[in-house]
């Protein structure tokens, strides 16, 4: 684990950021990748991809800064710029980059493989960073952390065997993009990948968030099972399916590629 894994002069370089750049990119090769294979122009792929990602940052964020001023952190501290380095709550940038994208229907079935692919990419940053880390382990898979770096970034528990929970999104996000292609080569009308992905996104973090120890991220009601992710993971599930119900009744068939 490196949660820093260079610096330039005094100025730290994350893993993190730089998993997530490498996810970014990977990401955008897909997309180009299956765009050309729906015959959509890739011309404006990139461009539409820089702005889902600049969606997805603020999005992340801002859902983490709400939940955390609901949870009594003090308004102070969410302007800090070490407590804004933080990744944020990945399904506060998907909820922003979707709504970024929607109204171009039709890129969604390149785009949202990639999605997928930037987020296990991006799970391996959080492996690295220490953050999103999971609950007590006697498994022997279990993993240590032991950088002072994730401690003081992410609050990441020190010298204690944990569920290495980034690894199990990692291998849920591969096997859902995996999925999502496979759905993709058989689709039957225009916006069924997008409405399978945020079902299984969602049922994925409903397990995941099984292992997940890190509740400052908030609980709700009073419930320490219903934490903002699975909240959240609820959501996808039922908006997902109204994607499928929707797309569904509009009748806009495609021939897959």
């Amino acid at each position: 684990m490196h949660p820093i894994l260079f610096k330039i002069a005094s100025f730290p370089i994350g893993t993190y950021g730089l998993l997530l750049t490498v996810g970014f990119f990977a990401a955008l090769a897909l997309a180009k990748y299956l765009a050309r294979q729906d015959g959509v122009s890739t011309d404006g792929i990139a461009d539409l991809a820089i702005t889902l990602l600049l969606a997805g940052i603020v999005g992340s964020k801002l859902l983490m800064v709400i939940v955390d001023l609901i949870g009594g952190v003090p308004f102070r501290q969410v302007l800090d710029p070490g407590y804004l380095r933080a990744g944020g709550a990945i399904h506060g940038g998907i909820i922003a980059a979707t709504l970024a994208f929607f109204w171009r229907v039709r890129t969604l079935n390149c785009l949202t493989p990639a999605v997928a692919l930037g987020q296990a990419i991006g799970r391996l940053g959080c492996f690295s960073a220490g953050c999103c880390y999971g609950t007590a382990c006697t498994e022997p898979w279990a993993v240590t952390f032991t950088n002072p770096d994730a401690n003081l970034l992410s609050g990441t528990p020190l010298g204690m065997p944990v569920h290495p929970v980034q690894l199990y999104t990692f291998l849920a996000n591969a096997a859902i993009m995996v999925l999502l292609l496979g759905v993709r080569r058989h689709r039957r009308f225009l916006g069924q990948v997008s409405a399978c992905y945020f079902v299984l996104e969602g049922l994925g973090r409903m397990v995941t968030e099984i292992w997940r120890a890190d509740l400052d991220r908030g609980v709700w009601l009073g419930l320490p099972w219903l934490s903002t992710g699975r909240l959240t993971a609820f959501l996808f599930i039922l908006f997902g399916a109204g994607l499928w119900g929707w797309f569904a009744s509009r009748g806009q068939t495609e021939v897959a590629s």
